[in-house]
């Protein structure tokens, strides 16, 4: 498809003088560098790793100077983060992963997204009267689904891995042994603390044995977690499935009355999906399939917007931010009802993410007036997931791309670390329709597509994305965020592509969203008064929320790297490889 009034743009980057005479010094061809920009990325010449923890970065940029891949790379960072950022890094999660292949030019969709345990059943959450129970499908061991974080890396690097396994996991494994506290990790433990508290195995790890709260400098030690690394690493990541840790984790989950088993760790499997794909101009933009909503509705929304000259309203003007919103209410009424796990359900992709539809909703959306989310139903114009979620994005020297999102689902999960082993219990089930029309922990509205059912991947927002140009490696990116992930991404490549900014510009730019129900627009501090004004009195009831997201993003134009990790949170930090 072509994007209403966009041209091709020859992208400026404005950068300090001091990184120009240092790339100067490295690469006397290069060429001068004009400066336009009051923000910019950091950049290099041999690679670039972007993630949500700087210690990880720095993990990921070393396995690329050792000589290993992208994957490599990615490996090492998956197992890290489950040290340096407990609240969302993982092994006792579950994820999504492109991987774009510079060999063969082809992107790939691994799903390694938990799944529903053996004995799990459609009403397993609803309470006497039929209600959802939202401390049983959040909390309590039963919330938890069977984790494929470890079988998902394990996948990734069988496939396109250069390294040896072991070597990759290692630096996690010395981490998790003494982890000096960041600010960001004190932060975080400090706010969860109560939740914590409460779990016997959590409170061992995560709170201080005098109850005081974490500050920089502590030093933090998680020896179960790094015996279990030692035997992922050992067994190549089998362990996990079939050997002590599976029956360590199948042992706590009887006697805390879960439904986990030894069964349904064997059972577990990776998928590999075709990604869906839309073209913008000369650029193609890849993300993933169902399970995840992320990708079929970031191209339905792509679909819908074009039909409008955002370039001549402006960024994050009244009129934009007015079409966004409305293209958001009618993918979010779609998701509510049409989006599951593919191999349970019939998901209608080609009908989601045809023109024809965009373009039947694009008709409906009016700048002088606003539809009510109540007028709009799931699919009525066809023709017959936390916030504490992470996204990491790496580029090697050859142009071999990953974009991963994995989560836990809520803030540490549920809040319960599995006894001996250090691992944090995901809270993923909630993400699963406990009664049709009921929302969950996001406020997401689910269906019958997405209802419960053993050995089920539950529905998530997840968009990572990879986006070619002129067929060649150009862009990938990616954020946290629960509901609000498809919405920030979507902002991102908009400021991107449509407002020619900078990845560091388009990240940083204030972000709307809305979904649906509640039918409420938020917006992140930043926008003027004008336009609130002007939406107000276009009849969207608006709301201003703290920031959301950590959108972590490389560019990549042939020669150089620009990698910008999202200022919204701390800790955050991209990272290059120079040669």
């Amino acid at each position: 498809m072509k994007l209403h009034n966009s041209t091709r743009v020859l992208f400026i980057f404005g950068f300090w003088i001091g990184w120009i005479n240092t790339l100067a010094a490295n690469q006397p061809d290069q060429a001068l560098i004009e400066f336009e920009s009051i923000i910019s990325p950091e950049v290099a010449n041999a690679g670039m790793v972007v993630t949500q923890e700087s210690r990880a970065t720095d993990i990921g940029v070393e396995i690329l100077s050792q000589g290993g891949n992208a994957v490599d790379a990615a490996v090492a960072v998956g197992f890290a983060l489950a040290v340096t950022l407990p609240r969302a890094g993982n092994i006792g999660g579950g994820g999504f992963m492109l991987i774009y292949d510079s060999k063969q030019r082809k992107v790939d969709a691994l799903d390694y997204r938990e799944m529903a345990p053996l004995r799990a059943t459609r009403d397993m959450f609803l309470n006497k009267n039929s209600q959802a129970d939202n401390k049983k499908s959040r909390y309590s061991t039963l919330s938890a689904g069977v984790p494929g974080t470890v079988a998902g890396l394990v996948a990734a690097h069988k496939k396109y891995g250069r390294l040896p396994f072991k070597q990759l996991v290692a630096p996690a494994i010395k981490l998790a042994n003494s982890l000096p506290m960041s600010f960001a990790m004190a932060q975080s433990l400090n706010m969860k603390h109560d939740r914590l508290s409460s779990d016997v195995e959590s409170r061992k790890i995560f709170i201080k044995s005098d109850g005081s709260n974490w500050k920089l400098g502590d030093s933090i030690r998680q020896q179960d977690l790094a015996k279990t690394l030692t035997r992922i690493a050992d067994s190549n990541g089998k362990d996990f499935y079939q050997g002590k840790i599976a029956q360590q984790i199948a042992n706590y989950f009887a006697a805390n009355d879960g439904i986990i088993t030894t069964k349904d760790l064997a059972n577990y499997h990776v998928v590999w999906r075709q990604p869906v794909t839309t073209q913008l101009d000369d650029m193609q933009i890849f993300s993933m399939p169902p399970p995840s909503s992320g990708g079929i509705h970031l191209i339905q929304l792509l679909n819908i917007v074009r039909h409008f000259p955002l370039a001549q309203y402006g960024m994050n003007s009244a009129n934009e931010v007015h079409v966004k919103a409305e293209a958001l209410k009618y993918a979010y009424a779609d998701r509510s009802k049409y989006l599951g796990d593919p191999d349970f359900v019939n998901v209608p992709v080609n009908r989601l993410t045809s023109e024809k539809y965009a373009k039947l909703i694009a008709q409906k959306i009016s700048l002088q007036k606003v539809t009510p989310s109540v007028q709009i139903k799931p699919g009525q114009y066809f023709d017959q997931e936390s916030p504490q979620t992470t996204h990491f994005s790496i580029i090697d020297k050859d142009g071999n791309i990953v974009s991963n999102t994995y989560t836990l689902n809520f803030s540490f999960g549920s809040g319960k670390t599995i006894a001996n082993t250090g691992i944090l219990l995901n809270n993923q089930m909630d993400d699963f329709s406990a009664k049709p029309g009921s929302p969950n922990g996001y406020g997401l509205i689910g269906g019958n597509a997405n209802a419960i059912e053993a050995g089920k991947r539950p529905l998530s927002s997840m968009t990572p994305v990879i986006v070619t140009k002129n067929n060649k490696p150009w862009l990938v990116t990616g954020s946290p965020g629960g509901s609000r992930i498809i919405s920030t991404v979507f902002n991102f490549l908009l400021n991107r592509i449509i407002h020619q900014k900078n990845i560091a510009e388009a990240t940083i730019a204030p972000r709307l969203h809305h979904q649906w129900f509640p039918d409420k627009l938020q917006l992140e501090s930043g926008f003027s008064i004008d336009t609130i004004e002007r939406l107000k009195q276009k009849g969207l009831p608006v709301s201003i929320r703290n920031p959301w997201g950590s959108l972590q993003s490389i560019e990549y134009d042939g020669k150089y790297f620009y990698g910008f990790s999202d200022t919204r949170r701390p800790g955050a930090l991209a990272k290059g490889l120079n040669q």
